[in-house]
């Protein structure tokens, strides 16, 4: 299993990126809102969060290994779970990620389906398909999105901070209404919160 990649990013085309990671070239497959960060960066180095899978037909015989690459481990996660609803898969999916994960997630925590009706490869049908399943699950990847106060000006490591902080509190018997209030709260105070356990503990103070 090939979990994560680091390299000097060569080149950015549509749909995939190239690495050079030593002596190899390695094709990475990246959703569109990444491919728009990925085309400053060519020369520079840069990782990957990865899932490796298998694409083709076993009864063919013909499956070539392919990877896809996200910039943190909460995009990795999202499309994961994006790709667990039934006729999605990580083709579609792929296709689909035109925005960041947290507003993609976002609609789906709101119910709008007509936003994502929108996102290629989905239509009317599967948004709906994809509320039903998946409406509950998002609400941390939903917690970044620009309607929740300053979260999108955070670093990567600090929002998934945030985002584990806000599951730690839904654990702890928080509704999910307040949880987000003080999670937002916290980030709001510019306080720089090093670990989850300090995030959790200025959201319990309040």
């Amino acid at each position: 299993m090939i979990s994560g990649i680091t390299g000097t990013l060569k080149e950015v085309f549509e749909e995939y990126v190239i690495l050079q990671a030593g002596f190899l070239q390695i094709e990475v497959l990246i959703p569109e809102f990444t491919r728009r960060k990925m085309q400053t960066l060519v020369g520079q180095e840069v990782s990957f969060f990865t899932i490796f899978y298998l694409d083709g037909n076993p009864a063919q015989g013909k499956l070539t290994p392919k990877l896809i690459g996200f910039q943190t481990e909460l995009e990795r996660e999202f499309f994961e779970l994006f790709c667990s609803v039934d006729g999605v898969g990580s083709k579609k999916a792929l296709r689909a990620m035109i925005y960041p994960v947290e507003e993609v997630a976002y609609s789906i925590k709101e119910q709008d389906a007509k936003t994502l009706a929108t996102l290629p490869g989905i239509g009317p049908a599967m948004a709906e398909r994809v509320i039903a399943k998946l409406r509950r699950k998002v609400g941390k990847f939903a917690l970044l999105a620009p309607a929740s106060g300053d979260f999108g000006a955070q670093s990567a490591a600090a929002q998934g901070i945030m985002a584990d902080a806000f599951q730690a509190l839904l654990v702890l018997g928080y509704s999910e209404t307040e949880a987000r209030k003080r999670v937002e709260k916290a980030a709001k105070s510019k306080t720089e919160f090093k670990t989850v356990e300090d995030v959790i503990r200025a959201c319990v103070s309040q």
